[in-house]
């Protein structure tokens, strides 16, 4: 078969072919009596063989080489071209990332543009300072991207750099909640407390509906703020997280106060006071836990928390005993308990 047909059936150029003759990667074994190359049924395979390896990324001269040693192991050379290609991936997706923020700021101009790429620098620096400034030294009348800016709060690991991210993600506003509330359900812990702590930051219902996500949270850090925040939102759903914070002594006193904020609500008191009773009474818990419960009823309304109190004075566990009874402080004018504010 003449060169022509050859690119015509193959789909490569006669000008590749003779570059491929020329390296001796694929050589017709003929020559017509006029001097034309003439390639055999095995010079077509061999030329389907080269077309298949560059698909793979291989450069001519390792084709060459794989094709000319039969005893040629491909697995070093394909690991090294899935790590090359896995980086010029990452390139990629990193100009893509830069792109789509520049979009999403919709700059007016170029001064716009370099804003965000200077943002974008700054926030990619191995330094903590360097990426805090970036952050705190917005330009003026340019609008940072609100899902940039959440992206950062997921990966950010330093807690300054953090807290200045979560203040500019609050004053941006836009989307990036939909960011945030993928990282509640990241596979990685640090990002979900990342994601709660900016979350529990953000207004709004959608804010709510993803911290309520996060109740059910396996992490107890994730749970915790998640219901702190929740609960100052009023929403009772957070309430047995809240007492078993408590009860387990974890961010037990700004629980307890958030309780109490709670309780205020008539219709969420009766049902906060009977999770402090039920592990009260639970028979596994140790002193210290009855102890934090019952200091928990003294952020609690008075007249939910009088007869209570007035019960665990008599308790059988003399701590318990000595704080309920210093917690219901007699009303000198009545003689009736009071719970002190």
């Amino acid at each position: 078969m003449l060169i022509g047909e050859v690119a015509r059936r193959s789909g490569v150029s006669s000008r590749m072919l003779r570059h491929y003759d020329s390296l001796g990667l694929v050589r017709p074994t003929g020559r017509t009596v006029g001097g034309y190359r003439e390639y055999s049924d095995e010079d077509i395979r061999r030329i389907f063989h080269v077309e298949s390896l560059r698909s793979l990324g291989l450069s001519l001269r390792q084709i060459g080489r794989a094709l000319a040693d039969p005893a040629f192991t491909p697995s070093e050379l394909v690991g090294d071209l899935i790590q090359r290609t896995q980086e010029r991936l990452d390139r990629e997706q990193e100009l893509l990332d830069r792109l789509r923020a520049v979009d999403a700021s919709a700059p007016s101009g170029w001064e716009g543009v370099l804003r965000i790429v200077e943002l974008l620098h700054g926030l990619n620096s191995p330094h903590a300072a360097r990426r805090q400034q970036a952050v705190l030294a917005p330009a003026e009348d340019v609008p940072v991207p609100a899902e940039l800016l959440a992206g950062a709060v997921l990966a950010e690991a330093d807690p300054n750099v953090a807290g200045a991210l979560r203040w500019a993600l609050a004053r941006a506003g836009g989307d990036g909640l939909a960011i945030l509330a993928s990282g509640v359900r990241s596979e990685d812990v640090d990002v979900r407390r990342r994601a709660v702590l900016a979350i529990a930051e953000l207004p709004g219902d959608e804010a709510t509906a993803a911290l309520a996500e996060a109740l059910g949270d396996p992490d107890p850090a994730v749970r915790g703020r998640a219901a702190l925040a929740l609960g100052s939102r009023g929403r009772i759903a957070a309430a047995p997280t809240l007492v078993r914070m408590v009860a387990e002594g974890t961010t037990d006193v700004e629980a307890a106060e958030v309780l109490g904020t709670l309780a205020r609500d008539a219709g969420c008191a009766d049902r906060i006071m009977s999770e402090l009773i039920d592990e009260l009474a639970e028979p596994t818990a140790d002193p210290a836990t009855r102890i934090r419960l019952t200091q928990a009823l003294a952020e609690m309304p008075p007249a939910l928390a009088q007869g209570v109190l007035q019960k665990l004075a008599e308790d059988d566990d003399r701590a318990v005993a000595l704080l309920a009874s210093a917690l219901a402080v007699p009303d000198r004018s009545t003689g009736t308990a009071i719970t002190p504010r």
